[in-house]
């Protein structure tokens, strides 16, 4: 059985987040060094709920017009975690410290290919 303790002890976690309302963006220090501001836009349409992301890889809804989203307020949940509640009235996404990783790592990748999905 993996020992899901020493599993996590590998993971990047974040030493300092920092919400910047002027950039929009969500300013993400982890403690393997790595460093990312991340667009509220890219959160709200990269959100991990099921809303946005679906039930299966086929059904993930594009949400277009995020680009002025903003963020009322972080909640946190548990110490893995938190539940952003942006100001169209979203709340439904739990951001775990991989999946903010992840966003903040990829994030050119994730906003062309939604760029061009809401083009299409």
């Amino acid at each position: 059985m993996p020992d899901v303790a020493a599993a996590a002890l590998d993971r990047p976690w974040p030493v300092e987040l920092t919400f910047q309302a002027s950039a929009k963006s969500l300013k993400a220090r982890f403690d393997d060094g790595a460093s990312f501001d991340i667009p509220y836009e890219l959160l709200r349409v990269e959100s991990p709920s099921a809303e946005v992301q679906g039930h299966s890889s086929a059904g993930k809804k594009w949400v277009a017009g995020k680009q002025d989203i903003g963020i009322k307020r972080a909640e946190p949940v548990g110490r893995y975690a938190l539940r952003l509640i942006f100001d169209d009235g979203h709340d439904s996404g739990i951001y775990t410290w991989d999946w903010l990783y992840r966003l903040g790592r990829d994030q050119d990748d994730l906003l062309a290919q939604y760029r061009r999905a809401v083009q299409a």
